[in-house]
C-alpha cells in the first residue's frame, strides 16, 4: 500500500520494472501491477483503495500493527479454500485483519498476520463474473 503511489510507481519504473496502471477514476482509487519473472506479481494500491478492502486499514490499524505496508498474497485453489484456510489459521491463534469476503475485483479474499506481524492475503482465483463497481467496503472482522 502506497502513501504516495506516484512516487512509488516512479521508483519501481526507475528500477526497470514495467508497470501497468488501472484506469484512474474520479473516486481517487489507484491500483497498478507489475508482472515479474517466474509468475510473481507486484501490486500497488493507494491508501484510499486499501481502506475499502482491508478493514484494519479503515480502523486506522494499518501503520500501528504492521511493520510494513506490504500484503503477501497467497493464491488458493477455490473460494471455499479461502474460508477454510482463514478458519484454520485464526483457530490456531493467528490474528485476523480482514475476514473472508467477496471482493469487488472478483476474488474471495481474507487477511491474517504472520508471527512477525506481516499481513498475508488469502485469495481465490479471479472470477470476472463476480466483479462489482463501485466498490463497497469490506466487512469488519
Amino acid at each position: 500500500m502506497c502513501h504516495d503511489i506516484d512516487a512509488s510507481l516512479a521508483f519501481y519504473c526507475a528500477l526497470g520494472i514495467e508497470i501497468e496502471e488501472s484506469p484512474r477514476g474520479a473516486d481517487g482509487i489507484r491500483h497498478a501491477r507489475a508482472r515479474l519473472p517466474d509468475g510473481f506479481q507486484l501490486e500497488f494500491d493507494n491508501e484510499k483503495l486499501a481502506r475499502i478492502y482491508h478493514a484494519a486499514w479503515r480502523r486506522g490499524e494499518g501503520r500501528r500493527h504492521s511493520s510494513s505496508r506490504i500484503i503477501i498474497g497467497i493464491a488458493l485453489p477455490t473460494r471455499a479454500a479461502v474460508d477454510q484456510r482463514y478458519a484454520e489459521l485464526t483457530a490456531a491463534g493467528y490474528a485476523s485483519r480482514q475476514c473472508p469476503f467477496d471482493a469487488f475485483w472478483g476474488q474471495r479474499y481474507a487477511i491474517v498476520t504472520d508471527p512477525d506481524g506481516h499481513d498475508v492475503g488469502l485469495m481465490s482465483p479471479l472470477d470476472e463474473t463476480r466483479r462489482t463497481w463501485p466498490p463497497v467496503a469490506s466487512p469488519d472482522s
